[in-house]
């Protein structure tokens, strides 16, 4: 059998991988976390384990924070990032925390099974850093596109997902004034004048969470 954590606070996203990945192979089980403090509770209960798949942006502790718990406590059990957050500094911070693998969220289902078979194979998957992340409709990742900063990508993700700028603050740990200020940037690199512009816009360019 192989056992595999998934750990998303979105349930719709969280169960659709879930069903994706139950059709990897016979004999799959894929159990569910909604967080980091969920995901390492399920870990200290003991079992073996043959994979982790990680969103970074989680409502506890961040998924790169995750991936350094589980690398110094769990470092028999490798972990794949699957994350809206594809640029190319991301990337690289979560291959250097301990992931083995990166699947960007606009990839397909296909692709996610790949990599999942890459790193329970031993091996290591992720998008080519040359030219950005595994990406949409063949062009740069979003933050590439617009000449986005990780932090302001961050907030990106989270806009994206319905979030308000309060809660985008309580989740990254920022006032809301920073967080007003990220947006005006962001409006301004999209050449957009409000949030729902700007969800049009990361929608036609592939950054659906």
């Amino acid at each position: 059998m192989t056992r595999i954590l998934i750990v998303e606070d979105h349930a719709l996203v969280r169960e659709a991988m879930a069903q994706t990945l139950s059709g990897l192979e016979p004999g799959v089980e894929c159990v569910e976390a909604r967080g980091s403090d969920e995901a390492l509770a399920v870990l200290e209960s003991g079992g073996e384990w043959d994979l982790a798949v990680v969103d970074l942006m989680l409502p506890d502790l961040n998924g790169f924070s995750l991936l350094g718990v589980m690398a110094k406590r769990y470092p028999d059990v490798p972990a794949i990032v699957v994350s809206a957050l594809d640029d190319t500094a991301s990337i690289r911070r979560a291959m250097k925390a301990g992931a083995s693998g990166f699947v960007s969220k606009a990839s397909s289902g296909d692709v996610l099974c790949t990599a999942v078979r890459t790193v329970l194979d031993g091996g290591v998957y992720r998008p080519d850093l040359e030219a950005g992340a595994d990406t949409k409709r063949g062009g740069a990742p979003i933050g590439e596109r617009f000449g986005l900063t990780a932090a302001q990508m961050r907030v990106v993700e989270l806009l994206a997902q319905g979030k308000t700028n309060r809660e985008i603050a309580d989740l990254l740990g920022l006032s809301e004034g920073t967080i007003k200020v990220h947006m005006s940037a962001i409006f301004r690199a999209m050449n957009v004048k409000s949030r729902a512009q700007a969800l049009v816009v990361i929608s036609r360019h592939g950054g659906r969470v």
